[in-house]
């Protein structure tokens, strides 16, 4: 039972209407960071609208490749290989989902990994929201240094005793998750809620882009556009070379990306960016793994001199966007 850090008790709130029914705390490891990566293990914190605990559950899961960082989650081959595969789990995985909103830190990469896992399952995670509690703790403004898990736990005072491990992990998210929806309902903080869209097919064996290249996801032909809430932060103009990125800079994407690029564009939108469609003056950064391509974003780039970086370095500037401007 986690304990109450919250005078929720003492002093009864006006519980939003609109706030979801119960929540899924998850956290996941993995054999990495990118897109053909699984996972090695899965914990979930099941919590009721107010973000009491119900149950938990663990379970390590034989990614059937190397475990990859062992020295930061402690899984080796050993001990994963007579663990279940994800199809053995998967079923149980979702009971455990179904119905509630998925919380994590930094959730678009929990929930892509989970997404992908389900598509090679050829099932579907039955997820339809996320909440990422580092967007939730910058909507309630917390005096956090940096957006770490170990520093959100500090400040709710919460003890990791297993860093990287996804039972602790989890356990520390949800006793953290609990004062944070509590502060949000009691200011009637419109929660951070994002769609998640599920993959409906997926294959790890390299194959044709329609651009050309290769990649494991097979996309479909057609996109639909998605219309995404207005940004809440005015633009504070050009990303700088060397400093971080700041809430409110209008981000453009151009080319293939190694992360879905719906998800990649829900990371910018949950990290308080404006996700363009087009270049302008006022776009702050263009993102394209491929610079010296001759896109109409590329091209468009050069004539402003719009600051332009790859992936990879865009998704260390994610880590840690400045708040806007007061």
């Amino acid at each position: 039972m986690l304990e109450d850090r919250t005078t929720a008790a003492s002093s009864p709130i006006a519980w939003p209407a609109a706030y979801p029914q119960g929540y899924a705390v998850v956290d996941v490891e993995t054999t990495g960071l990118a897109r053909d990566d699984r996972i090695i293990s899965a914990a979930v914190y099941r919590l009721d609208a107010r973000g009491e605990v119900e149950d938990h559950w663990y379970t390590m899961v034989n990614p059937e490749r190397d475990p990859g960082p062992v020295w930061i989650h402690g899984l080796t081959s050993e001990m994963l290989e007579g663990a279940p595969l994800f199809t053995d789990i998967a079923e149980e995985f979702a009971t455990r989902l179904e119905g509630r909103v998925l919380v994590a830190h930094n959730a678009v990469f929990d929930w892509q990994m989970i997404a992908r896992e389900y598509a090679r399952a050829q099932r579907e995670a039955p997820v339809r929201q996320r909440l990422c509690t580092i967007a939730l703790s910058k909507e309630l403004g917390l005096p956090l240094p940096n957006h770490k898990l170990e520093s959100l736990a500090a400040h709710f005072g919460v003890v990791q005793q297993r860093a990287h491990h996804a039972l602790d992990d989890a356990r520390v998210l949800a006793e953290a998750f609990r004062p944070s929806l509590v502060a949000a309902a009691a200011r009637d903080v419109r929660l951070p809620l994002l769609e998640c869209r599920p993959l409906t097919e997926w294959t790890d064996r390299p194959v044709p882009r329609q651009s050309g290249g290769y990649g494991s996801y097979r996309p479909t032909s057609w996109r639909p556009a998605r219309k995404r809430p207005a940004c809440p932060y005015p633009n504070p103009g050009r990303y700088e070379d060397g400093r971080p990125l700041k809430q409110g800079m209008r981000v453009a994407f151009s080319g293939d990306t190694s992360v879905e690029r719906d998800l990649l564009e829900d990371r910018a939108v949950e990290a308080g960016l404006h996700v363009a469609t087009s270049i302008s003056r006022l776009t702050s950064l263009l993102v394209t793994n491929d610079p010296d391509s001759g896109t109409s974003k590329v091209v468009k780039a050069r004539q402003f001199g719009t600051p332009v970086v790859d992936e990879a370095a865009f998704g260390q500037l994610l880590r840690d966007v400045a708040p806007a401007d007061e």
